[in-house]
């Protein structure tokens, strides 16, 4: 039923506004937008719907990765960008925020609205 659809995914920002500058000025990424949404848009035709929500409560868990092939430069210069990496109990990250504990290296960080983002280290 769904296997030609291009689906896509989205999430709830306070301020569509900060978001905009958020996404596409400090991470670079590209955006769009009209009626009150946002759009990202990634290589290969990847797009994530970002949608005001007043009363928005961030979620608990990561909504957004971004896969990069070296993860201490990502995080060094996220971090010249203003960026500051999240520090979560029983997940002891090293000095930069980023985790080593199991899995891909990881650091997360949160949007504006709070929501949470990591950058994880590619295989």
């Amino acid at each position: 039923m769904f296997e030609n659809t291009n689906a896509f995914s989205g999430f709830a920002v306070k301020d569509v506004g900060q978001a905009r500058s958020f996404y596409g000025e400090t991470l670079g990424v590209a955006v769009s937008g009209q009626d009150g949404l946002m759009w990202l848009h990634f290589p290969g035709g990847t797009k994530v719907l970002i949608y005001p929500k007043p009363d928005h409560t961030p979620a608990n868990c990561t909504i957004l990765n971004f896969p990069v092939p070296d993860i201490e430069a990502a995080v060094d210069e996220l971090g010249r960008r203003g960026v500051t990496f999240e520090r979560y109990p029983g997940m002891e990250a090293d000095e930069k925020g980023i985790f080593r504990g199991g899995g891909p290296l990881i650091a997360w960080f949160t949007d504006p609205s709070g929501n949470i983002l990591s950058v994880l280290q590619e295989d």
